[in-house]
């Protein structure tokens, strides 16, 4: 019997999605996936939760999949039976913030447990924008000096691989310099010049991405990475390893095969109308309200595919039970983009904005956590609703391999063992969001922090702020800061000392700005 359940949900979503609490789309859900994992598959894990060090861990990193992009969590549209059933075997935290809401401050923190304006990567890196304001300094690719999860495992004997998207500067600075023995199709940017073998256009680019020149005509690159993944776990299952495949998919360009494009165009066009496709974000930006886009929906079917795959190569390997798996978003969907720009690729309602925002929209994604022997016990997925970042999963990683912590790299980072293993809090008194930049997306300079289920927004620009209860506004709809003036002032002069405790770098006035 597979360790990995299987099974679908799309005929109970549609009731699901009408109620209005988002924490009841995730569990009402969970519960389906769990108890038809069992209908289907039998008994789920073993009874016991008495946590064994993990030999291997597998850490598959999606590019910008919104937190809303999987059956598990809701969606209706696109089809993941694969991450849904990784998620009937493992926990799904539901308030997963990533550190920035853009790729590779959030890869930062996964790689130095820090916060990503500690190590002053804020940015994604060759983003250059300008506005009223010049943006915060920032540093283009992540220094040799910070330990990363490559190099702890490495240290204690691991066979340590990284597969895809780095995004953490290029040259001297790529994965193998950091710890990662083997590596595979890393290039010198942020997403690849096309899904499409050979990967590369006719004059050569940074996108490009390397080392791939032996595949065949229609080769897709999600297929590719998969199946140097697996050539990785058969060569090395023995281990102990860890293995981070780091997708470039589902960011841009968006690119399906186009048998999953017209699979996904039929689907689409059943759908009933949708008058109010767009939503404004004030005159800055639009976000899509519904997800109906063909091509992307086909991009997350090849990448759930993959994650199936996967899944699968570890059972047919016997190591299963002694892997953990982790699947988490750097950032949140890519939803908001400036009036005039309609081709957005999915919606992150009820979450407000999208990518390169601030918002919940922006900063919530999808993080699962499969540990043999401790999650998905009896078949049904743990739902977790503690705040958590991704600076807590270096920490975690070492936990579940029995490692020991190292408190001086991954300062900023808690480890979720204790979520994990049945809690309801960790020892955290906020969260903190720092993003000196302009955004194709529409969003300008701002920062965030939140306490509890308060959350303030400050647009450094004009000094403005925003408040908001995320318990009973989790859209981010009723801005309660001039209500709640000492709760603003607190929160307000909290993310001021926090910001200069971290060194965070701000932007300057641009003395250029026309509209001076």
């Amino acid at each position: 019997m597979s360790k990995w359940f299987s099974g679908r949900a799309d005929s109970c979503l549609s009731e699901i999605l009408q109620k209005s609490l988002m924490q009841m789309v995730f569990r009402a859900c969970a519960l389906f996936f769990g108890a038809l994992s069992v209908l289907c598959c039998g008994l789920g894990a073993p009874a016991s939760i008495s946590p064994q060090p993990m030999r291997n861990v597998v850490w598959i990193i999606v590019d910008d999949l919104g937190w809303r992009d999987i059956g598990v969590a809701g969606s209706l549209f696109y089809e993941t039976p694969n991450i849904d059933r990784l998620a009937a075997a493992g926990m799904l935290f539901t308030q997963f913030n990533t550190a920035s809401p853009v790729c590779s401050p959030t890869r930062a923190s996964f790689m130095t447990g820090k916060h990503p304006a500690r190590v002053n990567i804020t940015n994604w890196i060759g983003g250059q924008q300008a506005g009223m304001l010049l943006q915060g300094d920032y540093s283009h690719q992540l220094s040799l000096d910070e330990v990363t999860p490559g190099e702890a495992f490495k240290e204690a004997g691991y066979t340590t691989a990284y597969m895809g998207k780095w995004h953490l500067g290029a040259g001297d600075y790529l994965p193998d310099a950091q710890g990662f023995d083997i590596t595979v199709a890393v290039n010198d940017a942020g997403q690849p010049t096309t899904y499409l073998y050979p990967y590369h256009r006719d004059t050569p680019s940074i996108w490009d991405v390397p080392g791939l020149g032996d595949g065949i005509d229609g080769e897709y690159l999600t297929d590719r990475l998969t199946d140097e993944a697996i050539v990785f776990l058969r060569d090395h299952a023995s281990g102990p390893f860890i293995l981070v495949l780091s997708h470039y998919s589902v960011h841009t360009p968006l690119e399906a095969k186009e048998s999953l494009s017209a699979k996904y165009e039929t689907k689409a066009s059943a759908l009933p109308p949708n008058p109010e496709a767009f939503v404004s974000e004030g005159t800055l930006a639009i976000s899509k309200t519904r997800q109906d886009h063909a091509v992307y929906a086909g991009m997350i079917e090849s990448t759930d595919d993959s994650v199936g795959r996967v899944l699968d190569a570890l059972d047919e390997l016997g190591i299963a039970e002694e892997t953990a798996v982790i699947l988490v978003s750097d950032n949140g969907g890519l939803s908001t983009l400036p009036p005039g720009r309609t081709n957005i690729p999915t919606s992150t309602l009820p979450l407000r904005a999208g990518k390169g925002w601030l918002y919940e929209g922006g900063i919530r994604g999808p993080l699962i956590i499969a540990w043999p022997g401790v999650t998905g016990i009896g078949g049904a997925p743990s739902i977790n609703d503690v705040p958590t970042t991704s600076m807590d999963l270096y920490p975690t990683l070492l936990a579940i391999a029995g490692l020991p912590p190292r408190p001086d790299q991954h300062l900023d980072g808690l480890s979720l063992v204790p979520l994990l293993r049945g809690g309801d809090a960790l020892e955290r008194e906020a969260l903190f969001w720092h993003f000196p930049h302009y955004h194709g997306s529409g969003n300008r300079p701002s920062g965030a922090v939140r306490l509890g289920d308060l959350k303030l927004v400050e647009w450094f620009e004009d000094g403005r702020t925003e408040l908001y209860d995320l318990k009973t506004d989790p859209g981010e709809t009723n801005d309660i800061a001039k209500r709640d003036s000492s709760e603003t002032a607190r929160l307000r002069d909290m993310l001021a000392r926090w910001r200069v405790s971290v060194d965070a770098s701000m932007p300057m006035v641009n003395p250029d700005w026309e509209g001076r």
